[in-house]
């Protein structure tokens, strides 16, 4: 799922600049605001065991489902080069506890993950401008859903964020971008009134692409 979704993003960056031969375009510069409209695709990496609240083995683990959301970023370039950028989206996700024998959907729950991110974009001036970046995040769980008889509490809480991506201008003020950030952050599961839990390390994958505008 998520190399398909991975490939899916990458295939429509492509196909935004492809065949694009410009006669101008507007470089990046020192007081300017970007807005990205992105597809994102967030898959989480969870399988975690699941653990009485003694901490015994219960041969089960988490499993957290990906998502396809829309999101919308925005930089503020500082500098020619120094930019930061909010990340605005959410998705949701099912959860579910496996085994051997086991496979059973016990959540679903929407996330408002805001990421903020301090950037530095190598080639400002150029057509093709790369960027890396790292900053914060913060996990909102919200309108919770218990499924098949469990009941599931999540904790908010801050994480951290690595980013890496790419600008191509296609003409004037637009330009497509492609987006990958590695989020790090784990939250404590209670499950059923804390008789089982889990520390889930969800340290999502967030790739995204789509279109910018300068202003």
């Amino acid at each position: 799922m998520k190399a398909k979704t991975c490939a899916l993003a990458l295939g429509a960056a492509l196909t935004l600049v492809t065949g694009a031969q410009a006669q101008d375009f507007q470089p990046k510069a020192k007081g300017q605001v970007i807005l990205n409209t992105r597809v994102t695709s967030i898959s989480s990496d969870a399988d975690d065991a699941i653990v009485t609240a003694a901490g015994g083995a219960t041969g089960l683990h988490v499993d957290v489902e990906d998502d396809v959301m829309p999101t919308v970023g925005i930089h503020y370039f500082l500098t020619d080069n120094v930019a930061v950028e909010l990340v605005l989206g959410t998705t949701q996700h099912t959860i579910r506890a496996q085994g051997p024998a086991t496979d059973v959907v016990v959540h679903k729950t929407w996330v408002l993950p805001p990421i903020a991110t301090v950037q530095y974009h190598f080639t400002p001036a150029a057509r093709v401008s790369p960027y890396v970046g790292a900053g914060l995040n913060y996990m909102l769980f919200y309108n919770g859903d218990d499924q098949n008889g469990f009941s599931v509490k999540l904790d908010d809480g801050v994480g951290y964020a690595l980013q890496a991506g790419v600008d191509v201008a296609v003409q004037g003020a637009w330009s497509a971008n492609l987006d990958v950030k590695k989020v790090f952050f784990e939250t404590d599961a209670e499950i059923n009134g804390g008789a089982l839990k889990s520390k889930v390390k969800l340290d999502p994958w967030v790739i995204s692409a789509g279109l910018g505008y300068r202003f």
